[in-house]
């Protein structure tokens, strides 16, 4: 009885201090399809990778349900490089009110999807790992140079000739691709399909 007993007090403190919690915990996986519209250009569809980044996947396809993306606009255009947009100031200095987990390898978390052309990867403060919230990039030509840095999360399907548009007609006033507030195209929506 007092084998009983003491069982029962083991499994109650178990239960009320959370320990096991983790083993219930779930996490994404799987493939996630979006579509980026930006207006004046058309759809860009993309495929998510959660079984590679789900810290990111997951960020990401949380302030897509939410319509965060929804009239912000494409701020940085470097020509053979990226397109960047996500950033509700327009200017590559703005957020969302959380950041997350660097998931690339100099931040110790293997990430096995490459920048090559296609490639969607999260944008960050260069000194901070996990300074990532919502500014995401098109990788427009192959930039394998940024791989185990920064954290690729998935990579166009469709509408690369639209990313190439962009590229070509839009104007930036810098080196650094900084696209002045009145030219930068506009993302009308982002959303998730099946």
């Amino acid at each position: 009885m007092k084998k009983l007993k003491l069982l029962a007090i083991i499994l109650l403190g178990i239960v009320l201090t959370g320990c096991g919690e983790d083993s219930n915990k779930n996490t994404l996986s799987g493939k996630y399809k979006v579509e980026i519209e930006i207006q004046d250009y058309g759809i860009i569809k993309a495929t998510l990778d959660a079984d590679k980044a789900p810290i990111t996947v997951e960020n990401f396809l949380k302030l897509v349900d939410d319509k965060f993306y929804d009239g912000l606009t494409i701020h940085r255009v470097v020509a053979d490089f990226v397109i960047q947009g996500g950033d509700p100031l327009g200017t590559g200095q703005g957020g969302s009110e959380e950041t997350i987990t660097g998931e690339f390898a100099s931040n110790g978390i293997q990430n096995d999807l490459s920048h090559t052309r296609g490639a969607i990867s999260m944008a960050r403060n260069g000194m901070d790992m996990d300074s990532a919230s919502s500014q995401f990039f098109i990788v427009v030509k192959d930039a394998t140079s940024l791989d185990g840095d920064y954290a690729a999360f998935g990579y166009v399907e469709e509408g690369m000739e639209i990313v190439d548009k962009i590229c070509k007609d839009v104007e930036a006033s810098d080196e650094m691709g900084t696209v002045e507030k009145e030219k930068q195209p506009v993302i009308t929506s982002i959303k998730r399909v099946k």
